[in-house]
């Protein structure tokens, strides 16, 4: 089992930037791809961004290119999404997610099902 916590969410005017983090606990996270979803209300949950097993691969969605990046720690179990020049339409509970890497299975970043574990989200509200 792998636990995952997210934080660092919260209020910021269009323009700034948050540092969203996302901690994980049990297994051994560095077996782990991790990645970035979102979802606001009354839309489907998207895929934001994503960082492989060892920090040496990173995928990021058009709508977030040249504005979010993806990286992890993996001696502190965490990884994190630092976003910049935070738009209105970025508003939305951001999630983080785990898919197993030990089985060598082929990745695809923006595949949910991919996923084996996910956090219940931090909210991000940007303003104008």
């Amino acid at each position: 089992q792998l636990m995952l916590e997210e934080s660092g969410g919260g209020l910021v005017q269009a323009g700034g930037s948050l540092r969203l983090s996302c901690a994980a606990y049990g297994r051994t996270f560095s077996m782990f791809h991790m990645g970035w979803f979102r979802q606001a209300p009354g839309k489907e949950r998207e895929f934001v961004g994503a960082i492989n097993w060892s920090g040496g691969d990173s995928a990021t969605a058009d709508s977030a290119k040249g504005r979010f990046t993806v990286s992890r720690d993996n001696a502190k179990n965490t990884v994190y999404l630092q976003m910049n020049s935070l738009k209105f339409e970025d508003t939305a509970v951001y999630l983080c997610a785990a898919a197993w890497a030990g089985d060598g299975t082929s990745w695809y970043p923006q595949n949910e099902m991919q996923y084996d574990y996910w956090g219940q989200g931090t909210q991000v509200t940007v303003f104008s």
